[in-house]
């Protein structure tokens, strides 16, 4: 750990935002998460081999970040995902093969290929800055086109979490350039531009700025490569604020191939250079390599003129509102008074006569018109700030200038630090694309702009390939995934044939087979059965298992078990609906304030939580507690201010939505018993229904005060012990990637601290089993973790599960499953029965789990209705036997008659712990003569016949496995039965 004094404080705001008392944080170096990952051995964990099972879905795909393209074969390209690792096609889209999925890290930044040598160089670290943009650890590089990986232990690229871009010399295999942003959450040296020139085993930093700025984007003249242009941006994100731009922002040009570099944007070049400046993205074309061109969200805020002439379709505006006196509100007419309330979607009872009335008698003020919407959606969508800018030089950035008249509207919004990409045609320098929301183009140079969002795109876009051969020829990447056009985006294909949606959540249902439940970034609310199995003949019976529910950001959905089909969720910040699943009308639910009151505060992800007692109550959490009796019809606040926001010392204020709840649950075993966190590390319990509360935080912050203001991402009360809840701790938001999970047995008044030898990964989840109280699940940044004996030690689980950030986890208690939602690789389902078994069992020696009774089925073996087709075989559970060893060992597995006569055997290596062996219920020729015989009676002869497919299996009879490891022998009996 490297201790660092971390002030979250902008000077503006220093008198409210400043913490009660300044607390030395630890944000986590590099070097101590790698070598904390390096101690966590997968290949030794004692569930390694437990399946599990991807479920989907893939038609809405997930972010992609960029886009290489083999330049000989187009067909052929690499798709790299924020946070769903890196993925090839030789199909042109049609199937994918994932390469990157195995390393300590997923997420993303760039990628640069070598494609005549096969070399994949992967910048890791989403280079977006959004609230779940994933920090790497560095470079990798593969010298054989991803079947093997190298990571380039550099200590300072290590530790600069986040990659722009990377630049390969056209003639030089051992040089490339490396644009690194830094940390996104707390200041850093290491950022900037590195090279290298002996193929990675060392780098030297050629652009440093300062510490909170760091290098985005990096181009290469393609008729001279020693000249490279770079785009610096200062950024910095708290929980509770994000400073997406600043005078360290700029653009540098090299002319000696990347050692030295000038500043190009200075007074008098054309470029802004104020404290507004955010991201830039920068494009260069062959056709004329003097042209640069740079693409610039700007946040300076736009003239008062100007912004009045955007809301000219108000005549009574906020601004307007906030200046007048009351005397001066009630001479303004009804018309304009009503015109302004519908605009705004004022709630129904707010009409013109009520506002005029409550302003007459003092009790409200006219500013409590604006005040009333101050929610956080708005904000982010409705900040006057200019925006997106393309800016054109001419001579290789001496000066600039703005190639179109005021600024691009509706791109980029306020949050163009999401964005930042510009593409330029190789072949005519005024052919150009920006993404945003939605994708751009230009045919003259960015003066006039056209959208070429189709119908089956995603809005959000960042990454683009032009074909240099091909006019016309497009990939793009979005928060879709790939589409292609060959038109110039006229028409789009969509390539979503793989499983890398982000998920935010995961609920299940109690339907019969069940059903699961997830919502996704910027990809709605989705169900399905958890029976889904990936195919394609959707495409031509038009009908996708996977139904939408819900727009947007996705967010926590809550299932009504008496019916199987009412379902609570919501999209980004607390907008929240009751859904019918069948007929999919909706009710919008969501508790607001009064008028004159303040706001509510409702998080990115609002928690919900739908009592298990009596179904018609839901909670629902913003800064406060609400409950409804009748379905989000009606509600109530059973709470104050439940976070450090409530006293205005510790208060944050900023541009994002803080001091929120973020986690609710109520106890399984007693209506009323509440729990909740915040996302400013505080847990309250109420044991009277929410008539009072007790901040319960504090007794762990005794022992560890660090941990004051990290966001408690999941209050877990038991399902086995009244007195008993678990929390999760995470300090992602501070750069600090502790595994922090504690346990309470009396309500909180003490905290046990658990999951101790879990490696450096924030954690996002903790669930309980239903059944065995011992058995513990847990999600993080980076893996899935289970524990046998209640939080003391925790091992990873399932077979082959990519390192992908786990956000969520539902227990499903009718089949034994656990449902796990990944922010990068969709949904996976694991059968816990095993483990439920495990946990009970002595594992000081070797056994079997029981094997339920196989049924029988005269088919086995025949053909389908044509022999193309395939045969009927024993299903996936009946071909299963499950047995535990105490050591890794060479062992013979025998299937034995009741005669203990040997039928078939089988010799393999067994991995110390839960081991799978998939046995087809089959014999030799030989052993179907023994088994006939011992089956056979004077009066009854039997004869176990061969199949269509030339084997035989094993017919209806009582059975024994055999485990022998090491001399001993273990033993299991089993049987097939005749189907009822």
């Amino acid at each position: 750990m490297k201790r660092v004094f971390l002030t979250f404080i902008s000077c503006a705001l220093l008198s409210n935002t400043a913490f009660s008392q300044d607390i030395e944080l630890e944000f986590t170096t590099a070097q101590d998460r790698i070598n904390s990952q390096n101690k966590i051995n997968s290949s030794t964990s004692w569930l390694k081999n437990i399946p599990i099972k991807s479920i989907g879905p893939t038609i809405m795909s997930g972010r992609v970040v960029d886009i290489e393209v083999n330049p000989n074969n187009p067909n052929e390209f690499l798709a790299a995902f924020a946070s769903g690792g890196l993925w090839h096609t030789n199909t042109n889209g049609t199937s994918f093969t994932p390469l990157f999925q195995n390393e300590k890290v997923m997420s993303i930044g760039d990628i640069a290929v070598s494609w005549e040598d096969s070399t994949i160089w992967i910048g890791t670290g989403e280079n977006n800055s959004s609230r779940s943009s994933y920090s790497g650890d560095g470079m990798y590089v593969s010298y054989n086109m991803g079947k093997t990986w190298e990571h380039k232990n550099d200590t300072e690229l290590n530790e600069t979490q986040h990659i722009g871009r990377i630049v390969l010399h056209p003639t030089d295999k051992n040089t490339l350039f490396v644009a690194a942003l830094g940390h996104l959450y707390s200041k850093n040296k290491e950022r900037g531009i590195y090279k290298t020139t002996d193929g990675g085993k060392t780098w030297k930093k050629t652009l440093f700025i300062d510490e909170n700025t760091g290098a985005v984007d990096l181009i290469i003249d393609p008729t001279n490569p020693n000249t490279l242009y770079t785009a610096t941006w200062q950024r910095h994100r708290a929980a509770w604020d994000f400073e997406e731009a600043g005078a360290g922002s700029g653009i540098y040009r090299s002319d000696d191939g990347g050692e030295n570099w000038t500043k190009i944007t200075t007074k008098g070049s054309g470029f802004p250079i104020s404290e507004g400046v955010g991201r830039i993205g920068l494009a260069i074309s062959k056709a004329n390599p003097d042209w640069v061109y740079a693409c610039l969200d700007n946040q300076n805020r736009k003239p008062k003129d100007e912004t009045k002439k955007e809301n000219n379709k108000l005549t009574l505006t906020k601004d307007a509102i906030l200046a007048m006196k009351s005397e001066d509100f009630l001479k303004v007419s009804d018309a304009e008074i009503t015109e302004y309330l519908k605009e705004n979607h004022f709630p129904k009872k707010y009409d013109v006569a009520f506002v005029k009335e409550q302003i007459k008698q003092g009790k409200i003020e006219p500013k409590a018109l604006v005040e009333f919407l101050g929610d956080a959606n708005s904000r982010l969508f409705d900040t006057p700030v200019k925006g997106l800018e393309l800016y054109l030089s001419k001579d290789k950035g001496k000066t600039w200038q703005k190639t179109h008249e005021g600024s691009i509207d509706e791109v980029v919004y306020s949050y163009g630090y999401y964005f930042g990409q510009v593409r330029v045609s190789q072949n005519n320098p005024q052919k150009l694309y920006i993404v945003g929301v939605p994708i751009l183009t230009s045919d003259d140079g960015g003066k006039n702009w056209k959208s070429i969002n189709g119908d089956n795109v995603h809005a959000d876009h960042h990454a683009l390939w032009i074909n240099p051969k091909q006019e016309g020829h497009l990939i793009n990447g979005n928060d879709g995934g790939i589409n292609i056009s060959y038109n110039d985006g006229k028409t789009w294909s969509k390539s979503n044939s793989i499983p890398v949606g982000q998920f935010y959540s995961v609920a299940t249902d109690r339907a019969e087979p069940y059903n699961v439940y997830g919502g996704l970034q910027d990809n709605g609310v989705w169900t399905a059965s958890h029976q889904y199995e990936y195919s394609d003949s959707w495409q031509q019976e038009g009908n996708y298992p996977y139904k939408r529910l819900l727009g947007g950001d996705g967010m926590q959905v809550e299932i009504d078990f008496r019916d199987n089909n009412t379902v609570y969720t919501c999209y980004q910040f607390g907008n929240c609906y009751k859904i019918d699943k069948t007929t999919l009308a909706s009710d919008y639910i969501t508790p607001s304030h009064e008028l004159g009151q303040k706001p509510f505060r409702f998080n990115w992800q609002t928690p919900l939580h739908l009592s298990k007692h009596q179904q018609n109550i839901l909670y629902m959490g913003s800064n406060r507690v609400h409950r409804s009796f009748d379905q989000g019809k009606t509600w109530e606040t059973i709470s104050e201010d439940l976070t450090r926001g409530a006293n205005p010392k510790e208060a944050k204020t900023g541009d994002v939505a803080y001091n929120t709840l973020t986690s609710i649950d109520e106890s399984a075993l007693r209506f009323g018993l509440l729990y909740v966190g915040s996302d400013d590390g505080m847990v309250h319990v109420s044991k009277d229904a929410g008539y009072s509360w007790e901040n319960i935080s504090q007794n762990y912050l005794k022992q560890f005060p660090q941990y004051k203001n990290f966001w408690v991402s999941r209050v877990q009360a038991s399902k086995h012990k009244m007195e008993r809840v678990y929390i999760s701790l995470n300090g992602y938001r501070f750069d600090n990637f502790e595994s922090i999970i504690f346990v309470s047995n009396d309500f909180g008044k003490t905290w046990t601290r658990i999951g101790t030898d879990l490696p450096l990964e924030s954690v996002n989840v903790i669930r309980e089993d239903f059944k065995e109280e011992n058995l513990l699940f847990v999600g993080t940044d980076h893996n899935l973790y289970t524990s046998l004996d209640a939080g003391k030690s925790f091992m990873t689980l399932g077979k082959d599960f990519p390192r992908v950030a786990v956000h969520d986890l539902s227990v499903q208690p009718v089949a034994n499953h656990l449902v796990v939602g990944t922010h990068g690789r969709s949904l996976y389902v694991v059968d816990i029965a095993p483990l439920q078994s495990l946990v009970k069992m002595d594992k000081e020696k070797s056994f079997f789990l029981d094997k339920e009774k196989i049924t029988f089925n005269k088919n086995w073996g025949k053909t389908y209705w044509s022999k193309w087709f395939g045969n009927y075989e024993p299903n996936e559970e009946e071909q299963k036997f499950i047995f535990f060893t105490t050591q890794k060992s060479n062992v013979e597995l025998r299937i034995l008659d009741k005669n203990n006569v040997v039928l078939h055997s089988e010799k393999l290596e067994a991995n110390k712990g839960l081991n799978y062996w998939k046995y087809d219920l089959t014999i030799n020729e030989e052993a179907a003569k023994k088994l006939s015989k011992s089956l056979s009676t004077k009066e009854k002869p039997f004869v176990v016949s061969k199949s269509d497919n030339e084997k035989y299996y094993l017919p209806i009879s009582t059975y024994k496995i055999a485990l022998v490891e090491n001399g001993k022998t273990t033993q299991l009996p089993f049987e097939i039965v005749e189907k009822k």
